[in-house]
């Protein structure tokens, strides 16, 4: 006879079946009144597991076995999918991945922000599912003799000791590789702890280096017999500002067609999927019938990955971005590009955003905010006569959260579509596009 007990923390469970995955892309059991959370595991899997964290309303649990495997499960491309935290989805096909993103993604919009189904279209999928990261965050320590390089586990300072990833273009890998050969060599990597990789629309690849050490002339040296890479630099005991020890430190993505060439600094923004960013760019182009009269103001511009495609069709685009660097390269992209109906501000949109609305008398707003979303200026934006907005959002829970404001307060949801940007993880872009209401 079953007990009607919830598991205890530490106890290895019974065989269970995994009901659903959620947000976050965990999967859900249900057990005895208790709800549990199982990262790595497939909707259908009977699994083993054991709670590490119990809280009120529901537990955290780590995979122990996996007695049956769904028939929605493949074998990871990578050998330590299991153990690196960078990917959280590797142990589904791409397919079952998408039917899954779009599924949380309209869960998410119906259920938190009351929208119809209807208006959510189907998602875009991404046009390579491995070697698409074009930057990327290597972490490092010397243990022992051993010089570390890879990945944090999920929750932890734990470093995933490995040499290559099959999200990153072969070129990282190789530039990887080669950095790690010189470095692990030298009693200096005792003292470092990232390696920032990029890697651009024209095959441009730079490195830096976090150093927390006191011989940064001896490192430099060291790094410039990496001779694969056009940009060197040092990033010194955390400070913002990096040691330039070979090339310009500006890397450039094509966007839009005809085609846009817009630079950023290293250790600056740029989107990490660039083939599913130009697709993303279109879709945000494609969503209003432009007459050449618009007024765009455009929040969270960063280099202009929006404002200058978009500056092409329109009277005139303000770009807002808190990056001083950022709005620099915007500007320089803008010069570069012979745009002159361009204006780009270094300042918070959420303190601006009236006095912009007041001068400006924009038609249209574009915003691509971070992930804790823009509530504070959606809340401002609806007593406005803006007509058109385009929400970019990189978590539907906080677009839900705004789009449940914005639907409730003059705007009406015209159409949401999310867009993978992340194969192999659970997360999920958007474009959500608001009308006013008459």
């Amino acid at each position: 006879m079953q007990s009607s007990t919830p598991i205890a923390p530490d106890a290895i469970s019974p065989p269970l079946t995994v009901e659903t995955l959620v947000n976050g892309g965990n999967g859900l059991i249900r057990y005895n009144g208790q709800v549990i959370f199982v990262p790595g595991v497939a909707a259908g899997d009977v699994i083993r597991f054991q709670i590490v964290r119990a809280k009120k309303r529901y537990a955290e649990a780590k995979l122990v076995e996996i007695v049956t495997p769904s028939t929605d499960r493949c074998r990871p491309q990578c050998p330590v999918a299991h153990k690196c935290g960078g990917c959280q989805w590797q142990h589904l096909p791409y397919r079952i991945q998408l039917i899954w993103k779009e599924k949380l993604f309209r869960e998410s919009l119906t259920h938190k922000a009351k929208v119809a189904d209807e208006l959510i279209k189907n998602i875009i999928a991404s046009p390579h599912q491995l070697g698409y990261r074009s930057r990327v965050q290597i972490k490092c320590r010397k243990v022992g003799k051993n010089f570390l390089t890879g990945f944090y586990q999920p929750k932890s300072k734990i470093i995933v000791d490995i040499e290559s990833c099959p999200l990153m273009p072969e070129a990282l890998n190789q530039l990887w590789g080669k950095a790690r050969q010189i470095l692990a060599t030298s009693h200096l990597c005792a003292h470092i702890s990232q390696l920032d990789l990029a890697i651009d629309s024209h095959n441009k690849c730079a490195i830096t280096v976090h150093y927390n050490g006191g011989e940064q002339k001896k490192l430099a040296s060291l790094l410039l017999s990496i001779d694969d890479c056009s940009d060197l630099f040092l990033k010194i005991n955390n400070r913002q500002r990096l040691m330039q020890i070979r090339g310009d430190g500006l890397l450039t993505i094509s966007v839009d067609n005809p085609e846009l060439n817009l630079s950023y600094e290293t250790g600056s923004f740029a989107q990490i999927n660039l083939p599913q960013n130009n697709q993303m760019i279109s879709e945000v182009i494609g969503l209003i019938p432009w007459q050449g009269t618009e007024v765009v103001l455009d929040l969270y511009c960063g280099m202009g990955n929006f404002s200058l495609p978009i500056a092409r069709r329109v009277k005139q685009v303000i770009g807002v971005e808190a990056s001083s660097s950022s709005i620099k390269m915007a500007k320089q992209n803008a010069y570069n590009e012979n745009f002159s109906n361009t204006t780009f501000l270094c300042a918070d949109s959420e303190e601006i955003i009236d006095d912009l609305v007041a001068e400006y008398q924009p038609d249209v707003l574009v915003l691509d905010p971070p992930r804790s979303g823009a509530y504070d200026i959606v809340k401002k934006i609806a007593k406005s006569h803006i007509n058109h907005i385009i929400y970019v959002s990189c978590d539907p829970q906080t677009l839900a959260r705004d789009m449940g404001f914005l639907v409730n307060h003059g705007y009406h949801l015209k159409e949401s579509c999310p867009i993978d940007m992340f194969p192999q993880t659970y997360h999920c872009e958007s474009i959500s596009y608001f009308g006013k209401n008459e």
